[in-house]
């Protein structure tokens, strides 16, 4: 029997494998829900993290009821939502196809879940004791997760970095791969 699906139980993956590793540093980065896992992750070990990439994420993750409305009953519908939901418009159909055929692998219960997750998720009143430095990315055109929730954690986080990307989406790492990659070189140059 598999366990049931739960930010604590993510957040304990990712301290079994930290504790694997025992890296000398750790920098924990994190894509919309992962981005809630790695600041649950901060809340429970703060001693463990040098640095959190939070990218197209938020300190409250609300789920429009649409999504909830349509994994269940027709798995499809969701897909159809995705391609014009958390890309830019003018992304490219290659980049589309393929994050839909990975999507269309997970089990519509775990994704339902997973959205679950995120719907409770609220750190909001714990987002300014976040005391490591901190990397914001996010899409310029994200309808998930808006700029706004960036510009919120940048408000709150003191020594943060923002870095809001143009032409981009919710899946703002595959749509601008290299801006995003930049970003994140140039913040471990600056702070390690």
């Amino acid at each position: 029997m598999f366990p049931v699906l739960s930010l604590d139980l993510y957040v304990d993956v990712v301290k079994k494998l930290v504790d694997s590793l025992k890296p000398e540093r750790l920098i924990l980065g994190g894509h919309s829900m992962g981005g809630g896992v790695i600041q649950e992750y901060y809340f429970k070990y703060p001693n463990d993290v040098s640095a959190l990439i939070l990218c197209a994420t938020g300190g409250r993750l609300r789920v429009n009821q649409i999504i909830f409305n349509s994994i269940k009953p027709n798995y499809q519908e969701y897909l159809n939502y995705l391609r014009v939901g958390i890309f830019y418009w003018k992304t490219s159909k290659d980049i589309i196809d393929n994050v839909i055929l990975e999507v269309s692998q997970i089990d519509p219960e775990v994704t339902y879940n997973d959205f679950k997750i995120c719907d409770a998720f609220n750190a909001l009143n714990k987002t300014e004791s976040i005391d490591v430095p901190c990397l914001i990315i996010c899409g310029k055109s994200d309808e998930l997760t808006p700029v706004k929730y960036s510009q919120y954690f940048k408000d709150k986080i003191k020594n943060s970095v923002l870095c809001i990307i143009k032409n981009a989406g919710h899946m703002v790492m595959l749509e601008k791969p290299f801006e995003v990659n930049k970003a994140i070189n140039n913040f471990i140059k600056i702070y390690f």
